[in-house]
């Protein structure tokens, strides 16, 4: 399946939203510390309800961890910088798609870091804010399990 990478999530009822669509897409999510809010906080859990039972997910300390763990083959970044398209991507099972946190993205020292496979966009308007953490993941997740004709989803 493919793997959602959060790097530093700040606010979270948007990473409770990607535990939720996770637990619904049978995607894994990776979370890289440190963290905007803590783990156990009332409003994570409010906007994941019951969903993180059925999803998987991994934590690490910080995105060299991550990269000695788990040795990614295609870490695709997404940030405002990427050139590339996120649907002229060819995407394939247990791809990363890795996002920053909601207010800065991601750093430029993981944009240059030579594990990162591809730096990606979401087209918008030339003058308007980034979209949602949890909007982005969703519709770039949705655009890769759509290539993959949606595999064990229904």
């Amino acid at each position: 399946m493919l793997n959602i990478v959060l790097n530093s999530p700040e606010i979270p009822p948007n990473t409770g939203n990607i535990i939720r669509l996770c637990a619904n897409t049978g995607s894994r999510l990776h979370l890289i510390k440190p963290y905007g809010f803590n783990i156990d906080s009332s409003s994570l859990k409010r906007a994941h309800l019951d969903y993180e039972e059925f999803s998987t997910s991994y934590q690490y300390i910080n995105f060299d961890e991550f990269l000695e763990k788990i040795n990614p083959k295609n870490l695709f970044a997404f940030d405002s910088s990427g050139v590339t398209k996120y649907t002229e991507i060819t995407y394939q099972k247990n791809d990363y798609l890795l996002f920053g946190t909601e207010g800065r993205g991601l750093p430029e020292n993981i944009l240059k870091r030579k594990e990162i496979s591809k730096i990606i966009r979401i087209p918008m308007k030339k003058s308007s804010r980034s979209l949602n953490l949890s909007n982005a993941v969703a519709l770039s997740l949705y655009e890769s399990l759509r290539q993959l004709e949606f595999p064990e989803l229904i």
